[in-house]
């Protein structure tokens, strides 16, 4: 059994205090590949070290929309640059939040946009943050298809079916990580249950959102990804490596750079 876990935070500090360590335990738990996704210039740039050396890792260039405000004059030429490399397989964290009030809606959209426009020019798929914004977001992505066709995926999803059925509309893959298994998440569970199997990733969100049942133990880290694909295969009534052989499939055939 292979999984892939599609966003984890390797270098939240956390786990990067010992993230061989992390990769490892990875491994040992039948994760072969992860998605150090990149938060800001800087953290962009880490997440690269981490995926030159170490096996089994890859990762993503962005500036999460909490970010933006902080973001230099000259981060995102950073970003532009990382997108050339051959082990950097996705963009962002981009997307929206208005739970939180630290960057105006306003540059957090410039952002996003920036995103998606580097995506269609790049082929590389954008990873999608979204809180409290679907509606935003949405209006967003469907005036970029007016472009081109948008490759990427909504990530850590916790909206509705009917979001849901949106976003795939407009060529999105939806991936779920540790809320999907919250005993009090039995919503969330029927709208995973009816994402064609073709869309689907699993992730972490390391080093937040731990699955049951180790819930509030943290850091989460990307061994853990199993108890969200088990979760994941119970609800959708198929084995556990026929969801880790499917979902795996998936990921490498969104982020097509990787091995």
């Amino acid at each position: 059994m292979e999984l892939f876990d599609t966003h984890a935070h390797l270098d939240h500090e956390q786990l990067a205090a010992d993230v061989a360590g992390v990769v490892e335990r990875a491994a040992a738990a039948g994760v072969s590949r992860i998605l150090a996704v990149g938060t800001t210039a800087v953290s962009s740039e880490n997440c690269l070290k981490y995926a030159q050396q170490l096996a089994g890792v890859w990762s993503s260039a962005g500036i999460h929309p909490n970010h933006a405000a902080e973001a230099a004059p000259g981060d995102w030429d950073v970003i532009f640059r990382l997108a050339g490399e051959t082990k950097v397989v996705a963009l962002g964290e981009t997307g929206l939040d208005l739970y939180w009030k630290d960057t105006p809606l306003p540059v957090q959209q410039d952002y996003f946009d920036r995103h998606i426009r580097l995506s269609q020019a790049t082929g590389l798929p954008f990873i999608v943050h979204l809180r409290e914004t679907a509606s935003e977001i949405l209006a967003m992505l469907r005036d970029a298809t007016l472009r081109g066709p948008l490759r990427g995926v909504m990530h850590s999803f916790t909206g509705t079916g009917e979001q849901a059925a949106e976003f795939l509309d407009l060529g999105l893959h939806i991936s779920f990580a540790g809320m999907v298994t919250f005993k009090k998440s039995g919503e969330l569970r029927a709208v995973a249950a009816t994402i064609p199997e073709d869309r689907l990733l699993v992730e972490t969100d390391s080093p937040y959102l731990s699955p049951e049942p180790l819930r509030g133990k943290r850091p989460n880290e990307p061994a853990r990804v199993v108890h969200t694909a088990e979760c994941l295969a119970g609800v959708r009534g198929v084995t556990l490596e026929s969801l880790a052989a499917q979902s795996t499939a998936n990921a490498r055939a969104l982020f097509s750079r990787v091995a």
